[in-house]
């Protein structure tokens, strides 16, 4: 690109009601983090004891896992400035089979602690444990259908250089899915 060429980047990336979404969706797990830490602040044997119970290895492979995938967003939003719409759509291929291991890894984790009889009124660690990951794991899955509409019209070339909001704002989407268990992991899995 010579200097006399100007590149327009929108800021925020993507459409503007994303982000109107994206803020609400925070706000809420916001909310969720800050009851989590003042129900722990009021029994943090029972949080401890609990949380020794659960798969760290799971929760620590799905952060990089999420991390990624994001880094393939990434990646595909950089395609589609370069006018590239087929590779921008492999790597959104892949950070969707990303998000696929992760929905298996928790699924795995969801059915072992449902196998040990443990329920959202088991305690209350596990209320929020159970309600977190599953409000989260529902995010995973509306992220992998938001990518993969935008995959299949960047198979299409329906983006370019020139027209790829619909790709930025999928990606913002993702990285909001991806911020959201970068603080979740260390919250319930990790702090003691």
């Amino acid at each position: 690109m010579t200097q006399s060429q100007t590149v327009y980047r929108q800021y925020p990336p993507g459409d503007f009601a994303i982000w109107i979404f994206i803020y609400a969706e925070l706000l809420v797990f916001g909310i969720f983090f800050l009851a989590y830490a003042f129900a722990r602040s009021q029994n943090v044997e029972l949080f401890n004891e609990s949380q020794l119970k659960l798969n760290r290895v799971s929760g620590a492979i799905n952060t990089l896992v999420l991390i990624t995938s994001s880094y393939f967003v990434v990646r595909a939003v950089a395609a589609i400035r370069e006018d590239k719409s087929q590779l921008c759509a492999r790597w959104l291929q892949a950070a969707i089979g990303l998000a696929g291991v992760f929905i298996v890894i928790k699924l795995f984790e969801f059915g072992a602690k449902f196998s040990e009889g443990i329920s959202l009124s088991s305690n209350t660690f596990y209320m929020f444990y159970l309600s977190m990951t599953y409000f989260h794991f529902l995010h995973v899955v509306l992220g992998m259908i938001i990518l993969f509409a935008v995959m299949r019209k960047a198979k299409q070339d329906g983006y370019s250089s020139q027209d790829y909001t619909g790709v930025e704002t999928g990606a913002s989407y993702w990285h909001m899915v991806d911020l959201v268990w970068i603080i979740l992991f260390p919250l319930v899995y990790v702090i003691r």
